[in-house]
């Protein structure tokens, strides 16, 4: 099954977006790639081809997205560090897309963890080299990261008590509506979210906003019947059902994200070659069809044909 995406979303998605940058993407990069013996002092690329491994951001209680595995063996022969975890102890669809990528570039995937809005602050002290936790491509984020080849696009839904009489999403109007906080769901109930190429209008008239560190406790707490609803990208919400929390979603959209990888913009080292290489990746993992694959595997729906499509040449930011 592949997702709908609604009428000129991806259209209007190729729009350049007015935010003063311009993103390296496929081909968008004005910077040549460093080979493999550049210097990896310098370079991010040469950084991480010396190292032998790519470093992962992830969150381990986040299903269907990531996810620690249970009775998991940490790799003898690794090359992770101690603090570090490693590929068999991760799964979940930003999980494996991690793993993937760095098969591409012939590393060894090593897992960390640390809080969401410490990621999408920036300024990550190079504890990690890439983030792919379902952020969105979203504009007011790209001032201090850099955002890779969408990997792929959810829609955001309300989800309630599936005994609550809500039937779409103006009956939520006045109520208790959770998200995670500083994310797109957010700013969205804020009326603050920009996404390339979109207008958004609110669906929800004076929402009473509670904010969550992330999803988990928030559709709990609306199971529980202590807030009205939440809203969350469709795949987060689906889980919680499927693992058999009470609740049923709004069929109503509120918006569409494109998820992106992040890679941070405080770097010391040059980004270019860096970003080139994640891109290509991403781009040979859609094109091959393994990044369906996963997608049907984790979601069991299609959510990446339509990022395929997205042309990340066409929006984003300068990278020296």
């Amino acid at each position: 099954m592949t997702v709908r995406v609604p009428q000129g979303l991806l259209g209007r998605a190729l729009v350049a977006v007015a935010i003063g940058v311009v993103l390296a993407g496929c081909g968008g990069s004005t910077a040549s790639p460093a080979s493999a013996n550049g210097d990896p002092t310098k370079d991010k690329l040469a950084q991480v081809e010396a190292r032998g491994t790519l470093v992962l951001w992830t969150d381990p209680d986040y299903a269907p997205q990531s996810m620690a595995v249970k009775g998991a063996t940490r790799l003898a022969s690794t090359k992770c560090a101690p603090n570090q975890m490693t590929a068999p102890e991760m799964t979940g669809y930003d999980a494996e897309t991690g793993k993937l990528v760095a098969a591409e570039l012939g590393l060894e995937p090593c897992f960390v963890t640390a809080p969401w809005d410490q990621v999408i602050a920036g300024n990550w002290g190079d504890q990690w080299d890439v983030a792919w936790g379902s952020g969105a491509l979203e504009a007011s984020r790209m001032g201090a990261l850099y955002v890779t080849q969408p990997y792929y696009t959810t829609p955001a839904n309300f989800f309630v008590l599936a005994s609550s009489p809500y039937q779409k999403p103006s009956d939520l109007d006045g109520k208790q509506i959770g998200a995670c906080s500083g994310c797109t769901h957010q700013q969205y109930l804020q009326g603050t979210l920009a996404l390339p190429g979109e207008s958004l209008s609110p669906l929800v008239a004076n929402p009473k906003l509670v904010t969550y560190a992330s999803e988990i406790p928030g559709l709990a707490d609306v199971a529980a019947g202590k807030i009205d609803a939440f809203l969350c990208s469709q795949p987060v919400g689906a889980g919680a059902i499927k693992s058999g929390s009470p609740l049923r979603m709004l069929d109503q959209v509120a918006f569409y994200t494109y998820k992106t990888g992040y890679v941070d913009r405080g770097l010391t080292l040059s980004p270019a070659a860096f970003l080139d290489k994640i891109n290509g990746a991403i781009h040979d993992l859609e094109t091959n069809g393994k990044l369906k694959a996963l997608s049907i595997q984790f979601f069991g729906i299609d959510f990446v044909t339509a990022a395929a499509t997205f042309d990340l040449a066409s929006v984003g930011q300068k990278v020296p």
